[in-house]
């Protein structure tokens, strides 16, 4: 194995750095492919070995866990099933290469995937509430404006405690999208006004609900109550291994997923602050995917047969 000094975290800080809308769990993929490259593993044991340590190394070390784990996994599933393809450990470890950077571009390609899927549900004159920021929401939205020339209108929630919706409600305004800011608390007054709600998610647990930005669980109340579809949009390498049971049921981990806001109340000691929330199945019309629009209930069969075929 080489010697050539290689830092998994460094590595993939510097990916998301470089590229602002590359997201957590395609940088650890990248990440991992480019350690496969650099180290030069000698035996299969090695190479597990290796991709093994680097994984528990960087969900140790960044915070972000929910759809980082998610890549880690499913690059450690990649490997696990391709290891025994090859007689000869020098193609094993050229094709291995090879194909962890097509299933990176792949990956990354499902954004524009996804958006194919997701036009038909925005109609004209839609009124569609967004909630925080999601870059595969504002790809669909963009596309649909651009594009397909649908007009529609959007109300993004305020978002505390980060405030991320402000950045969405900037990027949409800057695509000439008639867009609005609402405080989270307004959710249920401008509902009724409301035709859809989409969301994104920072992963989609096996029961088909999903871990998101704090606030997504009660806009999910709010629009089963009021009868308004509440559509998830959401790449399937999101799709996580857990299985929470109630919203607050995540591990205290992932208390740390999003960042917080620049904007501190003066008695901070009184604030407890919450930054992400699990919306159950029930909530959810549907999932805008890179694989189609699925059902809620689709989810664990797709984890079936990533994990299981």
């Amino acid at each position: 194995m080489s010697n050539e000094t290689f830092d998994i975290k460094t590595t993939y800080l510097r990916f998301l750095e470089e590229d602002e809308d590359l997201t957590m769990p395609i940088a650890a993929i990248e990440s991992l492919v480019t350690m496969l490259r650099t180290k030069q593993p000698s035996t299969s044991s090695e190479l597990i070995k290796l991709v093994k340590s680097n994984i528990d190394t960087l969900k140790s070390s960044i915070s972000n866990a929910i759809s980082l784990s998610a890549g880690c996994d499913l690059f450690m599933r990649f490997v696990l099933r391709n290891t025994n393809l090859y007689s000869d450990w020098e193609s094993c470890k050229k094709n291995l290469v090879e194909n962890g950077e097509l299933f990176v571009q792949r990956a990354k390609d499902s954004r524009n995937k996804l958006a194919e899927f997701g036009i038909p549900f925005i109609k004209d004159d839609d009124t569609i509430l967004v909630h925080s920021f999601s870059r595969v929401v504002y790809q669909l939205l963009l596309k649909a404006r651009k594009e397909k020339l649908i007009r529609f209108r959007v109300k993004v929630t305020e978002s505390r405690p980060s405030g991320k919706g402000y950045h969405m409600a900037k990027l949409l305004r800057d695509a000439d999208i008639p867009v609005e800011v609402i405080v989270d608390n307004a959710v249920g007054y401008v509902i009724h006004n409301v035709d859809k709600i989409l969301v994104g998610a920072e992963g989609v647990a096996e029961s088909g609900g999903i871990i998101n930005h704090i606030g997504s669980y009660q806009i999910g109340c709010l629009a089963k109550t009021n009868n308004k579809p509440f559509y998830v949009v959401t790449e399937s390498h999101k799709f996580v291994r857990l299985f929470p049971l109630a919203p607050n049921d995540l591990p205290t981990e992932m208390s740390q997923l999003l960042e917080q806001s620049n904007e501190q109340p003066e008695d901070q000691d009184l604030l407890k602050t919450q930054l992400i929330d699990f919306t159950p199945h029930e909530y959810i019309t549907a999932l805008i995917t890179d694989l189609g629009v699925l059902t809620p209930s689709a989810v664990s069969e797709e984890l079936i047969k990533v994990w299981y075929d």
